[in-house]
C-alpha cells in the first residue's frame, strides 16, 4: 500500500505560478513511477507530467516549457512547479505512484486560475 498527501493548490491569477507537492509513506520503495494527473470540470483525467526513479520525465505537450516535475527520493516527495499558469490549467491536481500494475492516487489539490 502507498499514501499519496497533496499540498500547494490554490487560487492565482493568469501568469502566475504554483508549487504542488506531494508526500509518499508506506511500500515507497516499490514505487517506480510518480506524476501528477487533473481533472477538469466536465473532462477526463490526464496525464500533466511524471518522473520515474531514475529521473526520467516527460509531460503533456500542453504544459512542456512551463511546468517542471522533480522528485527527491530520500524524502519520498515528488513537486510539480507550475509556471505561466492559463485558466485552462484550471483543474483538480491528483498525485499517482505506480507500483508495478497498481495505481494509487493522492486526494486532488483544486488549482484555479483566473483570467
Amino acid at each position: 500500500q502507498v499514501q499519496l498527501v497533496e499540498s500547494g493548490g490554490g487560487l492565482v491569477q493568469a501568469g502566475g505560478s504554483l508549487r504542488l507537492s506531494c508526500v509518499a509513506s508506506g511500500r515507497i520503495f516499490s514505487i517506480n513511477v510518480m506524476g501528477w494527473y487533473r481533472q477538469a470540470p466536465g473532462k477526463q483525467r490526464e496525464l500533466v507530467a511524471g518522473i520515474t526513479s531514475g529521473g526520467s520525465t516527460n509531460y503533456a505537450d500542453s504544459v512542456k516549457g512551463r511546468f517542471t516535475i522533480s522528485r527527491n527520493n530520500a524524502k519520498n516527495t515528488v513537486n510539480l512547479q507550475m509556471n505561466s499558469l492559463k485558466p485552462e490549467d484550471t483543474a483538480v491536481y491528483y498525485c499517482h505512484a505506480l507500483l508495478g500494475s497498481l495505481h494509487y492516487w493522492g486526494q486532488g489539490t483544486q488549482v484555479t486560475v483566473s483570467s
